[in-house]
Order: C-alpha cells, then sequence, then structure tokens
C-alpha cells in the first residue's frame, strides 16, 4: 500500500503546493508592496486644494425682521404645522395635555395657563407671549428658555414660524 512511488507522490505533491504558495506570496508582494517604489513614494491619496489667489465671495444673508415676516403670514399655512404641536398642546380653553393648552396663547401672560405644571424657567419669567418672543420661543425652545421641560427641537424657518403663531392668533 505504501510503496516508494505513492509516499514520492505525496512528498512531491506537498512541495508543489509549497511552491506555488511561495511564488503566489512573491507575486503579491511585488504587486501590492509600496516599499519598492522609490523614496519619493507616499502611501494614501492626495488631495489637491486650490490656493489661488482669488478670496471666496461669501453671499451676504439678508435678516427680515420677523414684525415683517409675521405681517404677511398664513395662518391656513399653519394649520399645517399645527400638526406638529397637536402632539402635546390642546387649542381648547383649560384642556391642558403634555403641555399647556395653547388657546389665546399669542398676546398672554408667560407661565400662566390654568391648571398646568409649569418648569420653574418658564413660571419665572415675565412679560407676554408676543409674536415675537413665541418666534424665539419656537425656534430654539431650550435657548430661549434653559431648563424648560419642553423637549421640540426648534422650527429653523421664520415664514413657518410666522404662519404658525399667525394660526394660534385665530384662537383668542
Amino acid at each position: 500500500m505504501f510503496d516508494t512511488m505513492t509516499i514520492t507522490k505525496a512528498f512531491a505533491s506537498v512541495c508543489g503546493a509549497m511552491l506555488v504558495l511561495l511564488l503566489g506570496g512573491w507575486a503579491a508582494e511585488s504587486l501590492y508592496n509600496i516599499d519598492t517604489h522609490g523614496d519619493d513614494h507616499v502611501s494614501g491619496y492626495a488631495i489637491l486644494v486650490d490656493d489661488g489667489g482669488e478670496e471666496e465671495v461669501a453671499e451676504e444673508v439678508i435678516e427680515v425682521a420677523f414684525a415683517d415676516v409675521y405681517a404677511v403670514a398664513d395662518a391656513s399655512a399653519g394649520e399645517r404645522l399645527w400638526r406638529q404641536c397637536g402632539a402635546c398642546h390642546q387649542l381648547n380653553p383649560g384642556a391642558n395635555g403634555v403641555g399647556p393648552y395653547l388657546h389665546g396663547v399669542v398676546g398672554r401672560a408667560k407661565g400662566s395657563a390654568a391648571g398646568f405644571n409649569y418648569s420653574a424657567t418658564l413660571a419665572g419669567m415675565g412679560g407676554d407671549w408676543t409674536p415675537e418672543n413665541l418666534a424665539g420661543f419656537l425656534e430654539n425652545p431650550r435657548g430661549y428658555a434653559p431648563g424648560t421641560s419642553m423637549s421640540y427641537n426648534g422650527m429653523r424657518d421664520v415664514e413657518d414660524r410666522a404662519n404658525l403663531i399667525a394660526y394660534l392668533a385665530t384662537f383668542q
């Protein structure tokens, strides 16, 4: 069963397999080794940046006063935006939800919705909810009233804020 010819064939097969692996490793090393490219070769990709003498002209952003935007606000467009607010607030007088009811909020004193437990920040804030104050609060609630319990991230578009406040102003 194990004669000389069988043992010789098995040994030659093992040697042939090792030779193929060594030659394959040598070929792969020569193809993918970056050390053989010379001293000026750097691994990675070069990203060309135009440092030309031209300065980039920043587009000037014209800030429009909220009062001007609010003057042309569309209350019907604000009704569509109300759906986000309606998850936590009610428009019925005295019907508090997760947040206070918003019936008559435009012009109402801050922190004065009957039966709602305000955070210390909003309860201690003075003044009324004017359209400008509401716009500031809706843009960034945590920035306007740090410590508020309102978890809304804010409404960045000034036209959307104006439309929503115009819609809320219809409930007086």
